[in-house]
């Protein structure tokens, strides 16, 4: 439920009104994408299973290169925006009574690429910040000799820590630009700069609701993955379709 609105000045682009919401709306948020989940539970499944088993074989495959195992879980988070665009579409799909099952990006695609494009850079460079935050605490130790177990021990805080701060303040730009831009560019025909400033709008007009929103889903998400992504399978579906929702909430016509 919206409290109220706000229409973004700017003399360079047209940005569209926001509501502001109460702290509780992400609640609503997850009731709606779990209602989503349940109506296409089929193909939300089916891609769910799908990014789980992949996340899944790809950590497995990277588990005794630690930097690179933990890089790529903690990474989901970065990417996820993208990875979910699939349910955003079943969801928009849902709203119009259309049963098709299949994602259509094509009247935004390339702005879409851009901000994967984007995604992928970052998620680069916290491929790179990994890499140094861990040889900078394992010297000349052998990296594949500590398990991930280890490595985030309390033993090894003064890794744990400067690792969770660097990652969350890329999870939070990442989450800042991203929270509605993906489903705004499904949705209409704007640039990513567009996109990517009224995200950004979204965050400064409701920062508590946006701290519970990012809270939420990466508490959900870590739950995911400690399942070893079993519960990812449907975790990750009921986070995209309920995001599909908070834009749609969030973002007026």
């Amino acid at each position: 439920m919206s409290t109220s609105t706000v229409c973004p000045a700017s003399e360079h682009m047209h940005l569209p009104c926001l509501n502001r919401v109460t702290w509780r709306q992400p609640l609503v948020w997850l009731g709606s994408g779990w209602e989503d989940f349940k109506g296409s539970w089929t193909h939300s499944l089916a891609y769910g299973a799908l990014f789980a088993l992949l996340g899944f074989g790809l950590v497995s495959l990277t588990w005794s290169h630690n930097y690179l195992a933990a890089t790529l879980t903690s990474g989901f988070l970065l990417v996820a925006p993208f990875l979910a665009l699939v349910f955003y579409d079943l969801s928009r799909r849902r709203e119009q009574s259309d049963a098709a099952a299949f994602v259509s990006i094509r009247e935004n695609l390339s702005s879409i690429g851009l901000f994967a494009l984007l995604l992928a850079f970052t998620f680069s460079v916290w491929e790179r910040l990994s890499a140094i935050l861990l040889g900078a605490h394992l010297g000349a130790s052998p990296v594949p000799e500590a398990s991930l177990t280890w490595l985030f021990s309390l033993e090894n805080l003064e890794f744990v820590i400067p690792f969770i701060l660097v990652g969350g303040v890329m999870a939070a730009v990442i989450f800042s630009i991203s929270v509605v831009s993906l489903p705004m560019l499904m949705d209409r025909r704007v640039d990513i700069v567009t996109a990517v400033m009224t995200s950004l709008w979204v965050v400064r007009e409701n920062p508590l609701a946006m701290l519970v929103w990012a809270t939420t889903i990466a508490v959900l998400t870590g739950i995911g993955i400690a399942t070893s992504f079993i519960g990812l399978a449907v975790i990750f579906p009921v986070l995209g379709h309920a995001t599909w929702h908070a834009y749609r909430e969030l973002v007026q016509p």
